[in-house]
């Protein structure tokens, strides 16, 4: 895989989360502006994020595979790995650096971007969000979204429907989980830096963190068991793509 292919990837990861977590923290604020009731709030954001989640999947899929996520590179990685005389399917453990890498740097600056639209300041938030019950619900949340995606890719499921299928849980997990399904580290660092609705304390963050990657150990865990041929389909996560470059496969 020469550089540029490399760097496009790494792009559309920082861009793609850069975006998902604009969309996360401008709905956020805009439905603390537009309604007064925490339940209608909370509906705004989620319909918004996955929407857009969506549409951020079925757009740069292709290019990267749309993972916005560091456990669910960690999971292409880990699954796709060589071994048993199989070569690696999944994305190389210098690419998953890169890909966290522009992750958290796009989640950051989606936040800063997010405060700017709606002319509010960029500080780190002072909302607590961990508590056992939060930490649990991280758990499940993050291992539900890991076990939805290599599900979907094992069965080697369209782009419309991976795009549809993760934008609907996400959605969904907003309502049945206490803390609102972050089950994302980049996303969860990103939502450090803005002081509004979406926002989360510093302090808060190194427990979600924690739970989120118990939750993906689980969420592998499960997805082995119940696909044992998932590492055949690692390099699938989220969009089926390859370790070359898309525009000379398109040639």
């Amino acid at each position: 895989m020469n550089t540029i292919a490399v760097l496009r990837r790494a792009g559309a990861e920082l861009l793609g989360t850069g975006m998902l977590v604009t969309i996360v923290v401008g709905s956020g604020i805009a439905a603390s502006r537009l309604s007064t009731d925490p339940g209608l709030q909370l509906l705004e954001n989620s319909i918004a994020t996955a929407l857009g989640l969506a549409v951020l999947i079925l757009l740069l899929g292709p290019v990267s595979g749309a993972h916005f996520n560091p456990v669910v590179s960690l999971a292409d990685a880990f699954l796709g790995r060589p071994r048993q005389n199989r070569p690696r399917t999944g994305i190389p453990l210098t690419l998953l650096g890169l890909y966290v890498l522009a992750q958290v740097t796009g989640a950051v600056g989606g936040a800063v971007l997010a405060n700017a639209m709606f002319a509010t300041p960029t500080a780190l938030s002072t909302t607590n969000r961990a508590t056992p019950a939060t930490f649990l619900a991280e758990i499940v949340a993050t291992a539900g979204l890991v076990l939805l995606i290599i599900g979907l890719a094992r069965a080697h499921r369209s782009t419309p429907v991976i795009a549809a299928a993760v934008g609907a849980y996400i959605g969904a997990a907003y309502w049945f989980t206490s803390s609102t399904s972050f089950a994302n580290p980049a996303v969860t660092i990103g939502r450090m830096f803005t002081d509004t609705f979406a926002g989360i304390a510093p302090t808060s963050v190194l427990p979600f963190l924690a739970a989120q990657f118990v939750g993906c150990g689980i969420g592998i865990a499960l997805a082995v068991l119940l696909f044992p041929h998932a590492a055949a389909a690692a390099d699938d996560l989220t969009v089926s793509h390859t370790l070359t470059d898309p525009e000379k496969d398109a040639s």
